[in-house]
């Protein structure tokens, strides 16, 4: 019984220390990403790639998700995660994600086009700014569809 345990932990912990890769710094060149991952990864330097449709910008707390048409759907603030201030590629809370998980005020890189925006944080309240005009103001726990060009997500506790 030890012996097949003990077999067991050693397969286990091979496919563990083999089959686990880390990200690798983002390089569209060497791997298939969704055209709008790539896009995100020029325009703005730091990005990890998650997987064919996800990359993340630690330093700058940002994630950017693809969705396919096949799972568009509308959503409610829900799909931006607590504590998180997102971006939407289409109205009412559809398409891809783009989140931040700072307060400040995050850039949108012009590659991402914003048609609706939520606040999922517990307090205060966001707005979505074209520089340093105003397009839409989002309090806690609420969303907005936005028109107009959306350049920066400012976050006000």
């Amino acid at each position: 019984m030890k012996r097949s345990t003990a077999l067991a932990a050693i397969v286990l912990g091979l496919l563990v220390a083999f089959g686990a890769t880390p990200a690798m710094a983002a390089d569209p060149s060497d791997r298939e990403v969704d055209p709008a991952v790539a896009a995100m990864l020029e325009e703005v330097p730091g990005g990890i790639v998650i997987d064919a449709t996800r990359a993340v910008w630690p330093d700058l707390g940002m994630e950017l998700q693809i969705v396919g048409a096949s799972s568009i759907s509308a959503r409610t603030v829900g799909g931006c995660a607590t504590g998180k201030t997102c971006a939407f590629s289409l109205a009412s809370l559809g398409g891809s994600i783009l989140s931040f998980s700072s307060c400040s005020v995050n850039a949108v890189p012009a590659s991402f086009v914003t048609r609706s925006a939520a606040n999922a944080r517990t307090s205060g309240y966001m707005q979505a700014r074209n520089g340093s005009s105003v397009l839409a103001t989002i309090y806690a726990g609420n969303w907005s569809n936005v028109s107009g060009t959306v350049t920066n997500l400012r976050c006000v506790l």
